[in-house]
């Protein structure tokens, strides 16, 4: 991640500064009875994988933050050093992510209403998404305008598993298309503020948005197709 501290205006700092706030208490509060709170909590144990994906996501969040402090901080040399191990690490989480999806649907792990096969569609697309936006943000590194806003969208698209697991039934019923509904007003409000400070829709943010909507009803309506699955019978055998 490189972002140039002189583009980086009071009003840009606390957008970052709350979509960081935003990030971190849905994944703690996300993931807390089930993870970050485990020992308080009556939960099935977790296998080594699993403690991977976690700490790699976790790890994701908290450079997220850290990168957000440098740039306030106006050391842009630390920043664009640490964003090495960014690309590394965005690496790693969909490497590791993709089997741990893979696994979770062997072990029937599924949200109300979807068989884990056809479940398994999410998780997948959801690194998909997150893999093309890190990968154009990166390519973008020097455009700090559109590298920014491609790096937030990229950490607010992988929110929706914490979402998905606020540990209140009536909620979860609700399904992927709420959780899914839930991160969207997450990029709506920060893309409107954005919006309506610059008096534009910037374009990285625009395109950003849309890529991530059309995958959303795109990953249903493929998990209820026939080669759906037979792609995911393929992948779990």
């Amino acid at each position: 991640m490189s972002i140039n501290p002189a583009a980086l205006p009071g009003a840009d700092r606390k957008l970052y500064a709350w979509a960081a706030g935003v990030a971190i208490f849905i994944a703690v509060g996300g993931f807390a009875r089930t993870y970050y709170l485990k020992f308080a909590f009556d939960t099935p144990p977790l296998s080594g994988l699993i403690h991977l994906h976690a700490a790699l996501m976790t790890a994701w969040v908290v450079l997220f933050v850290t990168q957000i402090r440098f740039i306030a901080a106006r050391r842009k040399d630390l920043h664009r050093n640490l964003g090495l191990l960014g690309a590394a690490l965005a690496a790693a989480i969909v490497a590791v992510g993709v089997p741990t999806s893979i696994e979770a649907a062997r072990r029937g792990i599924t949200t109300p209403g979807m068989p884990p096969l056809t479940f398994l569609v999410v998780p997948l697309a959801t690194a998909l998404v997150f893999a093309v936006l890190v990968t154009f943000g990166i390519a973008f590194r020097r455009r700090t305008d559109i590298h920014k806003r491609l790096m937030l969208l990229a950490t607010l698209s992988i929110l929706t598993p914490a979402i998905a697991r606020v540990p209140w039934e009536a909620f979860r019923a609700g399904g992927p298309l709420l959780f899914l509904g839930l991160t969207d007003v997450c990029i709506f409000a920060f893309v409107a503020y954005d919006t309506v400070k610059n008096r534009r829709l910037h374009p990285a943010f625009g395109w950003g948005t849309l890529f991530i909507l059309i995958s959303q009803p795109a990953r249903i309506l493929l998990a209820h197709t026939a080669a759906w699955d037979r792609f995911a019978a393929w992948l779990t055998a």
